[in-house]
C-alpha cells in the first residue's frame, strides 16, 4: 500500500520528480567526473612515464612524483652513464606551457634508443632547431596539423604527429627548449636504462650513494606512486568536492520534500483522519526520498559517460576513467545527503494535526 501511494506520488507531479532526480543526479555526476578525472589523469600520465622504456628515474632534490618545477644540472647524466651496467641514461627538460601541459626537451636520438622510438601518423623527425612533435591527441584538441606554427610562449613548427603514450603530448629538441625558456644547463629528469633487468637494483643501489638528496625510483615504484593519495592537496580538493555534493542533494531534497509537504497537507490530513500515524506518514516521504536518491544516481552515472564523450571530443587532453568501485559511494553519499534533507520536512507532515490539515486551502 505503501509503495503504491509512493509512486502515485511520482506519477501525480512528474515534472517535480525528474528535476528532484535530475538535480541529485548532477550531485553523482560531479563526484564521479571528479574521481574519473583524477584517476583518468594520473594513470595516463604513469602510462606515458611506462612508455619511455626507462628501467630507473632520477629526479632532483625535493621534486614530487608528477611535478617538474625542480630542475638539476645536466652534467649528472654523464656521470650516471659512467656507472657498471648502465647501458643508457637520457635527459629531458619539461618545460610548462600553460595549463597542464608541458613541452619535453629530448635528444631524440637518446629517446629514440630508450623508449623504440616515435610511431609517425603525418611528418616525421626534427628537422630545423624550432620544430616540434605532438601525438595525436593534442593535435586533435588543439586542431593542429603537421606545417602549421603553434605559439606556446614561443613559436613552434609542427613537423610530427605520432601516436600517444611516450612521456609527453609535445615534443622538442633539448638544447631548443633550454635556450629558449632561459633553462640552459637544465633538466627535469634522467631515464635510465640497464643492460639487464637482473640488475637494476645495483643500479639504483649504486645512484642512492652517488646522489644521495636526489630521488632514484625504479620504473614500477614511481608508477604505483602517481595515486590520488600521494598528489598534493588532491585529495583534499576531492573532499571538498564531496562536500559540496552533500550540500547539493540536501537542499534539492529538501526544498522538494518542503513543498510537497505543504501542497500534500490535506493528503495527509485524510490518511491521519484514516488512522495512519506519524511513522506510517514518515516512512511515505523516507521511501520518496531513497527512491529519488536512486533514480538520481542513475542519471548521475549516465550523466558521467556524457561528460566524459564531451570530454574526450573538445578536451582530449584531460583523460577521464569511469571507476565503477566508487558508483556505490556515490549512491551512498547521494542517499546521505537527500535523507538528510527529508528529515525537517518529513518531520512536518508527521508532526500535522489531522483537523488543521483538512481545514488547509
Amino acid at each position: 500500500m505503501i509503495n503504491r501511494l509512493v509512486l502515485e506520488n511520482f506519477k501525480h507531479r512528474p515534472v517535480r520528480t525528474l528535476l528532484t532526480a535530475l538535480a541529485i543526479g548532477i550531485q553523482v555526476t560531479l563526484i564521479l567526473t571528479l574521481v574519473g578525472l583524477s584517476f583518468g589523469m594520473l594513470n595516463d600520465i604513469a602510462k606515458r612515464t611506462e612508455g619511455t622504456g626507462a628501467d630507473l628515474v632520477v629526479l632532483p632534490p625535493d621534486a614530487s612524483i608528477i611535478g617538474f618545477s625542480q630542475t638539476m644540472a645536466e652534467g649528472i647524466v654523464s656521470k650516471v652513464r659512467e656507472l657498471p651496467h648502465v647501458a643508457l641514461a637520457t635527459g629531458i627538460l619539461m618545460q610548462p606551457i600553460g595549463g597542464i601541459n608541458y613541452i619535453t626537451g629530448i635528444h631524440l636520438n637518446e629517446f629514440t634508443q630508450m623508449s623504440g622510438g616515435f610511431e609517425y601518423l603525418a611528418g616525421g623527425p626534427f628537422q630545423q632547431p624550432d620544430d616540434m612533435i605532438v601525438d595525436e591527441v593534442y593535435a586533435r584538441g588543439a586542431k593542429i596539423h603537421v606545417g602549421d606554427t603553434v605559439n606556446l610562449g614561443k613559436p613552434w613548427h609542427v613537423c610530427g604527429i605520432v601516436v600517444p603514450g611516450k612521456l609527453s603530448r609535445t615534443f622538442a629538441e633539448l638544447k631548443t627548449v633550454q635556450e629558449r625558456y632561459s633553462a640552459t644547463g637544465q633538466i627535469s629528469r634522467i631515464y635510465v636504462k640497464a643492460d639487464n633487468p637482473a640488475n637494476i637494483p645495483a643500479i639504483q643501489s649504486e645512484l642512492q650513494q652517488k646522489l644521495p638528496t636526489y630521488g632514484v625510483y625504479r620504473m614500477e615504484e614511481l608508477v604505483s606512486l602517481m595515486s590520488v593519495n600521494n598528489v598534493p592537496m588532491l585529495r583534499q580538493f576531492t573532499d571538498v568536492i564531496i562536500g559540496v555534493g552533500l550540500v547539493i542533494g540536501f537542499l534539492v531534497v529538501f526544498l522538494s520534500l518542503y513543498t510537497a509537504v505543504l501542497e500534500r497537507t490535506r493528503e495527509i490530513g485524510i490518511l491521519k483522519a484514516l488512522g495512519a500515524g506519524p511513522g506510517y506518514i514518515l516512512d511515505i516521504l523516507m521511501r520518496e526520498t531513497i527512491l529519488l536518491s536512486v533514480f538520481g544516481t542513475i542519471t548521475g552515472i549516465l550523466m558521467s559517460y556524457g561528460v566524459r564523450a564531451l570530454l574526450s571530443a573538445f578536451v582530449p587532453s584531460f583523460t577521464m576513467e569511469i571507476v565503477y568501485s566508487w558508483w556505490p559511494f556515490a549512491a551512498i553519499l547521494a542517499a546521505i545527503g537527500s535523507l538528510i534533507g527529508a528529515i525537517y520536512p518529513g518531520l512536518k507532515a508527521a508532526r500535522q494535526d489531522a483537523i488543521e490539515a483538512l481545514s488547509y486551502d
